[in-house]
């Protein structure tokens, strides 16, 4: 039975970022890394630019075998995890491997969360995840000319884009009142529906799906209303789902996600869980909650890395702030921390841009004269900037009149004071 100090099952942003981290300060244990797919470590976020062609399949990778060597890893391809067990200190594989471990990282991610509808489960319909489903997806648009994307978030707006810079006639159906829920108010979401639609795309809001069928290569999508639509091709991008069903029997604390306290320890010794997989503390309360995004799955991976390794550069995870950036036709978008708040009230201020014409949009959230929220279409903000304006809670006070003309400016002279 294969041995190692550490054993990191995952091979994406987490996974790595831990194993650097573990290597800066242990430069001699021995690393077992394992990935249940057949290709090198390599990032999903990239995955809809491979799908329109943008980005060429041999791009994506994250760290390459001489890589891998340098930092003297084993590296286990196409292992899936069906089992841990705590007691032990050993893992189980798909292939009815077993893999002994000192200490062990999870940093499984998500897969998608398919929706119960009727008839969903007999047609053939596609899901963007892995490099795998990109490619069976790539190979079906050779064959299309429409294609239904069920699901308006990041992914399925994403996946529609590309879907219709490859030639085909595209329909989004989304349940919710808006495009992109949970990352934009309904104004910004708005001007990114007026972008799509602009461009041909027809989308249907607070439509339920309730019934799918096919046959003879043509997919019906029935809606709540009784309206019908049809396409050459589904696309699924619901959601996602924490991806630990390995964990049955193992005694280790979950909830949406596996429960981890400020270092990435779960409830079990010697383990260890982070990114898409983890459900960890929030920057703005104690709530625990699974923050999807990939500025998380790095700093998540890196404390990891380090409690795991006994790195005395080890700082308690300040929690998790979301952060998500959209880049659609031509336009940049981003949304960071709080940014769905609409409106002021008590000890929330809320200071808003609404250009349409130009598909500007700026809102900044403060709470007690620190930001604690920002979502942008178009405008000058940087992003980082914003975000460590919030993971600082730099106090604005003095300058928040001239931060709200000049967000920009003002937050790169605070950041070089700070820094300094």
């Amino acid at each position: 039975m294969s041995h190692s100090k550490y054993l990191i099952v995952g091979s994406s942003h987490a996974g790595l970022s831990a194993l650097e981290a573990i290597r800066t300060h242990d430069t001699e244990g021995s690393i077992t890394l394992i990935t249940q797919e057949v290709l090198l470590p390599y990032s999903p976020t990239i995955l809809p630019y491979v799908l329109s062609g943008q980005v060429d399949k041999g791009q994506v990778f994250l760290m390459d075998k001489a890589a891998l060597d340098r930092y003297g890893v084993a590296f286990m391809q196409g292992k899936k995890l069906v089992g841990v067990d705590p007691a032990s200190r050993s893992v189980s594989l798909e292939s009815g491997e077993s893999l002994e471990y000192e200490n062990l990282l999870l940093v499984t991610g998500a897969e998608p969360s398919l929706p119960p509808i009727p008839g969903l489960k007999e047609a053939p319909f596609h899901v963007l995840r892995t490099m795998e489903d990109v490619l069976r997806l790539r190979k079906a648009v050779q064959n299309a000319e429409s294609a239904i994307v069920m699901g308006a978030g990041l992914i399925g707006m994403h996946a529609a884009e590309n879907l219709f810079k490859e030639g085909l006639q595209v329909i989004v159906v989304e349940a919710l009142p808006q495009v992109l829920p949970g990352y934009f108010d309904d104004q910004a979401a708005g001007l990114i529906r007026k972008a799509f639609t602009e461009q041909g795309l027809n989308i249907f809001t607070e439509s339920m799906v309730t019934h799918v069928s096919s046959s003879n290569g043509d997919c019906d999508v029935t809606l709540e209303s009784g309206k019908k639509l049809s396409a050459d091709l589904i696309m699924v991008a619901t959601g996602v789902k924490p991806r630990m069903a390995y964990l049955d029997k193992s005694g280790i604390e979950v909830d949406n996600g596996i429960l981890v306290d400020d270092t990435m320890k779960t409830s079990m010794s010697h383990i260890w869980a982070a990114g898409d997989v983890a459900q960890a503390r929030s920057f703005f309360d104690s709530e625990k909650n699974v923050h999807a995004n990939l500025p998380t799955a790095i700093e998540q991976g890196r404390i990891a890395g380090l409690d795991m390794s006994g790195d005395p550069a080890l700082r308690p995870y300040p929690g998790g702030i979301p952060m998500n950036t959209y880049k659609f036709f031509d336009h940049r978008s981003f949304s960071i921390g709080l940014a769905n708040i609409s409106q002021s009230e008590k000890d929330i201020e809320v200071d808003q841009l609404f250009h349409p014409t130009s598909m500007q949009y700026q809102r900044l959230i403060y709470t007690n004269d620190c930001l604690v929220g920002v979502s942008s279409i178009n405008t000058m903000l940087d992003p980082g900037i914003m975000y460590q304006l919030i993971q600082r809670r730099v106090d604005l006070g003095e300058v928040k009149k001239a931060f709200a003309a000049s967000p920009l400016e003002t937050g790169r002279i605070l950041m070089s004071k700070i820094w300094g």
